[in-house]
């Protein structure tokens, strides 16, 4: 069950949102879709680093710059929701002190480095009644929410297979903390953009009984996971195969979903990501034609067999869903986060799970 999603206080106007983080995911995926959620204000964003300070006055002038999380969280009052999207290391006790504050809190995945900790922060929002949600935004990718949709209408039958991939070119590795082999940092490719794989495949299957998997560490110099497989079999017998890499350089389709009547085949990433970190924002800020979240049709996939086969459109991709059911939840007690926490716990037990079968060579069973 999810936590209760009442507000923090009672108030008029827009929730007043404070942002820990102006790195790569709080100044290209959080802030902008925060600003252009209805209902919802980024009022205060926690960076020290002047340079980001310079570029958060010039992208959000209207938002306060915080020195620490400390000075963000000292006075709950002057927030509705605190969004966390710092280093991997930081969101449990980020989030632990957020949630204590009776913050309404938003944690970038992965929710917390395992299994534990997240079931113990699902747990503290519960006790507190405030609202817990982690960003786990690839579920409005358009190709996701297009290969979804078929599932759901029975366009490609019986599917026994999922093939999904995260995969990209970088032979050498970048400095930064997701390079760093310290596992309470949680760097690495697995927990990276596998915690999308994986939560995206129990959002269309459901749990998993096994888990087989082989990780590596290939490029020159790298101390992190960077070539991750996983084969996952659900509960409901559909087999998810799910690959996650950095030294790929011919990448493989993005979708290959099987069924027993048709196929669908997608290439290419979703637009949102690459619009984003171009300065482009879903309330049309720096656009021009194409509505938000447009694929290209040359990037369009196909659904049929191989006798008979058509372009599907991709739908529109559509990150802001997130933040609007954020505010959705905040503004009625009885709607549900738009993604529930427990989900990340699940998510967690699956690439815990990964981690000991590359480690033991074996299959691992859940439940």
């Amino acid at each position: 069950m999810s936590p209760s999603s009442r507000p923090s206080r009672d108030h008029d106007g827009p929730f007043r949102v404070g942002l820990i983080g102006y790195g790569l995911a709080g100044s290209a995926f959080h802030a902008p879709v925060i600003a252009s959620t209805p209902g919802l204000r980024l009022d205060a964003v926690v960076t020290a680093n002047p340079d980001r300070r310079a570029q958060l006055r010039t992208d959000h002038p209207g938002a306060r710059a915080v020195d620490t999380p400390e000075q963000l969280l000292a006075d709950r009052d002057a927030l509705d929701l605190i969004v966390i999207a710092s280093p991997n290391r930081t969101h449990v006790p980020l989030a632990r002190a957020a949630l204590r504050a009776g913050l309404a809190t938003v944690v970038d995945k992965p929710l917390a480095a395992t299994a534990a900790d997240a079931r113990e922060l699902c747990t503290l929002a519960r006790s507190q009644g405030v609202l817990l949600s982690v960003f786990q935004n690839r579920r409005w990718d358009g190709d996701f929410l297009t290969a979804a949709r078929l599932v759901r209408e029975g366009a490609l039958g019986r599917v026994h297979r999922f093939e999904s991939r995260f995969e990209r070119f970088r032979p050498k590795p970048k400095a930064g903390w997701r390079e760093l082999a310290d596992p309470a940092e949680g760097g690495g490719t697995l927990y990276d953009l596998g915690s999308h794989l994986v939560d995206q495949a129990l959002t269309l299957f459901g749990p998993v009984e096994t888990v087989y998997a082989e990780i590596d560490t290939r490029r020159d110099g790298a101390v992190v996971d960077d070539d991750a497989f996983l084969a996952l079999t659900h509960a409901c017998g559909t087999r998810s195969h799910l690959w996650t890499s950095a030294i790929t350089p011919l990448v493989g389709p993005r979708l290959r979903v099987l069924g027993d009547t048709a196929g669908y085949v997608k290439f290419g990433m979703d637009p949102q990501e690459e619009d984003l970190r171009a300065g482009q924002r879903p309330d049309g800020t720096g656009r021009a034609g194409a509505p938000w979240g447009a694929d290209q049709p040359s990037r369009y996939g196909t659904v049929g067999t191989d006798e008979d086969a058509t372009t599907v459109p991709t739908d529109l991709g559509d990150y802001p869903a997130f933040y609007a059911g954020v505010a959705a939840a905040l503004a009625d007690p009885g709607t549900p986060p738009p993604v529930d926490p427990l989900d990340a716990v699940a998510t967690l037990t699956v690439l815990e799970a990964a981690r000991t079968s590359a480690a033991t060579g074996t299959t691992v069973r859940l439940g």
